[in-house]
């Protein structure tokens, strides 16, 4: 068989004259792949590829499998389902599945690539038989995006090329041990060249997101945000992407919108067995969003969901875990205060919510039990030094936090300012907040009440500026804002605080609006 370099572009409108395994997925964005497969199997590698770079594993897979089907010696169709059981970004990898994968190609390292007819193509599997070689993961990560630097140093101007290197390079951040940005930058300024010459192209767009989802970059983001919001809506991931963007820019109506697609797609696609991993980071993100909304009657409703679906997933595991978590949200987030017995297996969520509940109710004992609780809990999980160990951090703030509210209820105000300074210290020695808030209460947001309780507005404007700086337009820090300038006279900046917090609430009935809107009327009877 004659085998030539074969260009695709994957839209909806061409797919009209393409086999597709699935009406449904037919809008997955434009992708340019030169490679040596057969023109039979070419719409399908190349909707695989499409797929595979909106993190659409299932449907990637059907696709890659049938162009193998139909070449079996396709070298590349074997390399993108590799690539399709993990996700990048996480730490826990399944070795075996990509290992049988290139099996199926070839017994050996050498005869898979004496499969791939060109350099470029030898590039892209010799980068996966790293990945999935021998060696710990960081190591097998780092290597893996060496040779993806190396391949895009051959081919600067090859989309596919650049994309899969900016992931590689986005994948390999915590191995490296990077916390400058520096690594992320620098896959996002490839990802963003790849999508100013095809604004279609779903990894240019999700690779660009995932470079710039912090505080501080993601300006830079939101186009691509903006896009990647149409480009594939055929894969639950790409519909719920964008969100990480949204956040970080306080849209909480797009937030709310875009995971509620996204979990639509997931459901539509789910079968009994299949992952339900798309579902709880929709059910999880959307949730927040309706929650800054004021909608706390859907912010219920994804709770219910989260709930259903793990009565039909046996061994969700994450499903299960987010449970506790969207309830201690709920509780936070619309301050409708509610306790819980402290036991060892309470999660560190639920005792942040049952330490604020506490106080908040009185019960001081209750408090100083779950401060104790959440100690313990960072204690040990602060023993886990696996690189992708993200919950020791949170759960040592979410410690102070309480702490510093038990200190508070025994009427210790410099105790509670020690253990505020020390979960702020914490909190700036993470990553920038990315997505919703980890912990569920934000400890400058929390300093901010606290000073407001303790009749210091001065210092709590501080924090509560703080906070938003770091979770744009979040309402429980825009009315502590407010009341703070109210508690000092600045009636202006109060006002406008205020009215911003109506702007997010105006949809829902709100307790806390009508302060705003008593606020607006006494100012206005001040200045007649």
């Amino acid at each position: 068989m004659k085998r030539s370099p074969f260009v695709v572009i994957i839209l909806a409108a061409l797919l009209l004259v393409a086999v597709s395994a699935s009406a449904q997925f037919e809008n997955v964005g434009l992708v340019e792949f030169p490679n040596s497969g057969s023109a039979e199997a070419q719409q399908y590698f190349l909707r695989g590829v499409a797929i595979l770079h909106s993190f659409g594993w299932k449907q990637a897979i059907e696709q890659f499998q049938k162009a193998q089907e139909l070449d079996p010696d396709f070298a590349m169709a074997y390399w993108g389902e590799s690539l399709c059981y993990n996700h990048p970004l996480m730490g826990d990898m399944d070795m075996d599945s990509p290992r049988d994968v290139l099996k199926r190609l070839g017994s050996t390292r050498e005869e898979r690539l004496a499969k791939a007819p060109t350099e470029r193509e030898k590039g892209f599997l010799t980068a996966v038989e790293v990945l999935f070689g021998e060696g710990e993961i960081a190591e097998r990560k780092l290597g893996y995006m060496d040779v993806m630097r190396g391949l895009y140093e051959k081919y600067p101007d090859d989309d596919e090329v650049a994309t899969f290197y900016a992931l590689s390079t986005i994948a390999a951040v915590r191995p490296a041990g990077d916390t400058s940005f520096r690594m992320y930058v620098k896959a996002g300024t490839v990802a963003m060249k790849v999508f100013e010459r095809n604004p279609n192209h779903p990894g240019a767009a999700h690779y660009t997101i995932h470079s710039f989802d912090d505080p501080v970059h993601a300006p830079l983001a939101l186009p691509a945000a903006y896009r990647f919001a149409e480009i594939a809506p055929a894969v639950s991931h790409a519909r719920h992407m964008p969100t990480h963007i949204f956040i970080q820019h306080g849209m909480w109506d797009r937030v709310s919108k875009s995971n509620q697609s996204a979990y639509d797609a997931a459901v539509d696609l789910w079968e009994p067995g299949d992952s339900v991993g798309d579902m709880v980071h929709a059910l999880d993100w959307g949730q927040y969003g309706d929650l800054q909304l004021g909608d706390y009657k859907k912010a219920r409703t994804w709770i219910e969901r989260l709930e259903k679906r793990v009565e039909l997933s046996e061994g969700a595991t994450r499903a299960a875990r987010s449970v506790p978590l969207l309830k201690a949200r709920y509780i936070i987030e619309t301050e409708k205060w509610k306790t819980e017995p402290v036991t060892e297996e309470s999660s560190a969520h639920e005792l942040l919510a049952t330490g604020m509940s506490a106080y908040k109710l009185g019960d001081a004992e209750l408090v100083a039990e779950a401060a104790e609780q959440l100690r313990a809990t960072a204690d040990k999980q602060a023993k886990d030094k696996s690189l992708y160990n993200r919950q020791a951090q949170p759960t040592r703030v979410m410690q102070h936090e309480i702490q510093a509210l038990a200190a508070l209820a025994k009427g210790d105000q410099d105790g509670a300012v020690q253990h505020l300074n020390k979960g702020i210290e914490v909190a700036e020695g993470m990553r920038p907040p990315a997505g919703a808030a980890n912990p569920v209460k934000p400890v400058y947001e929390l300093a901010g009440e606290v000073m407001l309780e303790i009749g210091k507005p001065a210092e709590a404007v501080t924090y509560f500026k703080k906070s938003l700086l770091r979770t744009p337009n979040r309402p429980r820090s825009l009315i502590g804002l407010a009341r703070a300038y109210a508690e000092q006279g600045e009636r202006a900046l109060a006002t406008a605080q205020y009215r911003k917090l109506e702007k997010v609430w105006s949809a829902f009935d709100v307790p806390e609006l009508k302060e705003a809107i008593q606020y607006f009327s006494s100012t206005d009877e001040e200045d007649r």
